[in-house]
């Protein structure tokens, strides 16, 4: 049986042209798993119902080696788990010397072996450079003004009065937040600003 791994990042990548390159192979379209998640660990729902369903003998096909994941051990064991324990034969539709399908010999394990770490590297070092990238970005932002997270929850026209009178003892935090129509939490959050 064939089966297709795809996988994107988050929910708003786009994962059609995995999917094209799975019908083009000839993968049928209900033996595709996807997961929109990211490929830190193989840690994903798709993934572990995959791993329940491939048997000996079965065929696991993916665009490229990032797809399946990209943390550099993690992959070499997974990838050592599916074609050693499990029997799969990968197929990498971009890297075709990375496909272990029978009659491979010595010679082409080894060099298969020698691509796939490195492939594997170079998958956990472009996460690590997105992560990085993106704290530089944020960094940047920050030093520009960008406020991130929730907006401050307007305090209202009374604010100033009401919080006076809290001062004074005249009314209650209970009452003074309902006066703002605001949650007690958030009054008390304000009282300590």
């Amino acid at each position: 049986m064939e089966y297709g791994y795809v996988r994107v990042s988050t929910k708003e990548q786009n994962e059609d042209r995995q999917l094209a390159a799975m019908r083009e192979f000839g993968v049928e379209d209900d033996c595709v798993v996807l997961d929109k998640q990211s490929g830190k660990d193989f840690n994903r729902p798709g993934y572990r119902r995959l791993m329940r369903e491939l048997k000996a003998g079965d065929t696991l096909v993916i665009k490229s080696i990032d797809r399946l994941g990209r943390n550099y051990d993690e992959i070499l064991e997974q990838w050592r788990l599916l074609t050693k324990d499990k029997q799969v034969a990968i197929v990498v539709l971009d890297m075709p010397l990375l496909n272990t399908g029978q009659g491979r010999d010595l010679t082409g394990v080894l060099i298969s072996d020698i691509v796939l770490q490195l492939l594997s590297y170079v998958a956990q070092t472009e996460r690590e450079f997105n992560r990085q990238r993106q704290a530089e970005g944020i960094a940047a932002a920050k030093a520009r003004g960008v406020h991130f997270g929730r907006k401050c929850k307007n305090r209202g026209k009374n604010y100033g009065t009401v919080m006076a009178a809290w001062r004074r003892g005249e009314i209650s935090g209970r009452a003074a937040a309902r006066e703002l129509g605001v949650a007690h939490g958030t009054f008390q959050r304000w009282c300590r600003e």
